[in-house]
């Protein structure tokens, strides 16, 4: 694998809240999920930490305990992002599908069409934060793709968040050779975190 660095510059404030600080909100109380805004913001921030941990676990296990340092190449700092970007697109689509699924299954929620309009919603907010336009129109893309062929009663219990963890395996900047021996390893660890998402969620919803 070559040796790339990435640049401080180009991480967010956002990116280290969510990965350093992940482990402290294990402890801080939840709100309840009553309404959509709720459920939209939900979609939006989970799907963002499970993109952001995965993704940035992997390269530091995979670059070592001084990754950190090699953070000054924009070569390689251009591949983190999109990265980052590609994965959260998939995973949004993953947690708003599992989460409009389990409302129609658990709680007899009549209005799926809801799912649509939260995720436009979501890539809206996103272009101020620089998401890349091309990206989010393949987002746009896959998600209806997805959506003519959904069966909202099984999906939220048949494997919903395996495309994400597929997309980590795809997009993460690391040599391909290196990826087929971390292939088992990378998809359970995306497959964990949504495990600890879908706990937090059922916890949380009061629809």
């Amino acid at each position: 694998m070559a040796k790339y660095k990435l640049t401080w510059k180009d991480l967010t404030w956002s990116d280290f809240k969510i990965y350093f600080f992940s482990l402290f909100k294990a402890f801080l109380p939840k709100e309840k999920i009553s309404n959509l805004d709720e459920l939209e913001n939900f979609i939006q921030s989970k799907s963002a930490w499970v993109t952001q941990v995965t993704l940035y676990s992997y390269l530091k296990t995979r670059m070592g305990t001084r990754y950190v340092l090699h953070f000054e190449n924009d070569k390689f700092m251009k591949s983190v992002n999109l990265a980052k970007w590609n994965i959260y697109a998939v995973a949004l689509q993953d947690l708003t599908f599992f989460s409009f699924s389990f409302l129609k299954n658990k709680l007899n929620y009549q209005n799926p069409d809801k799912a649509k309009e939260i995720f436009l919603n979501i890539l809206d907010d996103e272009t101020t934060n620089k998401m890349p336009l091309d990206i989010i129109e393949e987002a746009k893309k896959n998600f209806y793709e997805r959506l003519q062929n959904i069966n909202w009663e099984t999906y939220h219990n048949d494997l919903p968040f395996n495309h994400s963890a597929l997309s980590l395996y795809k997009w993460a900047p690391i040599a391909d050779e290196l990826k087929k021996l971390d292939r088992k390893i990378v998809l359970n660890s995306v497959i964990l975190k949504w495990d600890i998402v879908k706990k937090e969620f059922t916890e949380r919803l009061k629809f």
